[in-house]
């Protein structure tokens, strides 16, 4: 570059309006900006679901962000948080293998789901009863049927400063639905 030019008797360009400290985007944004630029996948949230959560993470980014769901826009997230640290909580074990081998920076945990869509009424009826479901408790101890308690101990012990419910599936009876992610957020 300048060094040759120099020896060269040549003078390096100028550059003008260019700031005295130059940063390089981070892998993970040259990552998700290569993936969506070269995907026909589209994220299953709309544009303006994407817009809120992209708002709130520039506002709050780094910052601790757990996400229920891992998807096709995982990478974004995790990209919109650079510097800070996001974790995935998903329900199904094979779509984690799948994206981690296409994306092995994105940090994800199993989880196992005891509810389901078609219990939903009668299990949100008993949580409204119940006292224990109105005290907000650490999910371990708590005796709330909705209480999230087989999740890994970072989750519990990190103080998240941005939680997002995006999963589990809840479009079929026999599905989780979000019950207990919502109550367990909360």
């Amino acid at each position: 570059g300048a060094e040759l030019q120099n020896r060269m008797g040549m003078a390096a360009p100028k550059t003008q309006n260019c700031p005295s400290a130059c940063n390089k985007i981070s892998p993970s944004l040259s990552q998700a900006i290569i993936h969506y630029a070269t995907s026909n996948i589209t994220p299953q949230q709309t544009f303006d679901e994407i817009s809120v959560t992209e708002r709130v993470l520039r506002r709050k980014s780094p910052c601790n962000f757990l996400v229920f769901g891992l998807g096709y826009d995982s990478l974004m997230w995790a990209s919109l948080n650079h510097g800070g640290r996001t974790v995935f909580l998903e329900e199904d074990d094979a779509w984690i293998r799948q994206i981690t081998l296409k994306f092995p920076t994105l940090k994800s945990h199993h989880v196992v789901y005891d509810t389901k869509v078609r219990n939903s009424d009668d299990l949100l009826s008993t949580a409204r009863a119940a006292e224990e479901c109105r005290v907000v408790a650490d999910p371990r101890e708590s005796k709330c049927v909705l209480a999230l308690k087989g999740l890994p101990e970072e989750v519990y012990e990190i103080e998240w400063d941005l939680i997002m419910v995006d999963a589990p599936t809840g479009y079929h009876e026999e599905a989780p639905g979000r019950m207990s992610a919502i109550y367990t957020a909360g």
